[in-house]
């Protein structure tokens, strides 16, 4: 586990984050979001604690850009209710950086290729 030259501490808040972050997500419901389903499906830490990168699917992908463009819009509010919800294990809350994860498009282009 230690390969990627993480340390545990990183990879603890990592999953802390991705966790109460999903549940944040989750709280707003897919209409905050155009209907569309989003998921955190990873996050990765600087080793200094202060920026967190936060991978989302998002299904259907053709809503992608919208719902990256409302996550951008509101990372300051999401990075408040984080740092409300992880304050007390946290020194400083992590600016937030949504990056869109792929992999859900990679793996259907994937399967449609193995159908031909």
């Amino acid at each position: 586990m230690e390969k990627t030259g993480e340390s545990t501490r990183q990879l603890k808040v990592a999953k802390e984050i991705q966790k109460v972050m999903a549940e944040i997500i989750r709280s707003k419901g897919m209409a905050a979001f155009g209907g569309a389903l989003v998921s955190v499906s990873g996050v990765k830490v600087s080793p200094d604690l202060s920026v967190a990168k936060i991978y989302v699917s998002v299904f259907p992908s053709d809503k992608a850009e919208a719902v990256m463009a409302a996550l951008e819009e509101n990372g300051k509010a999401l990075r408040g209710e984080l740092g409300g919800k992880m304050g007390k294990q946290l020194r400083i809350v992590p600016e937030i950086i949504f990056y869109l994860d792929s992999s859900l498009d990679y793996v259907e282009h994937i399967e449609e290729l193995l159908k031909k």
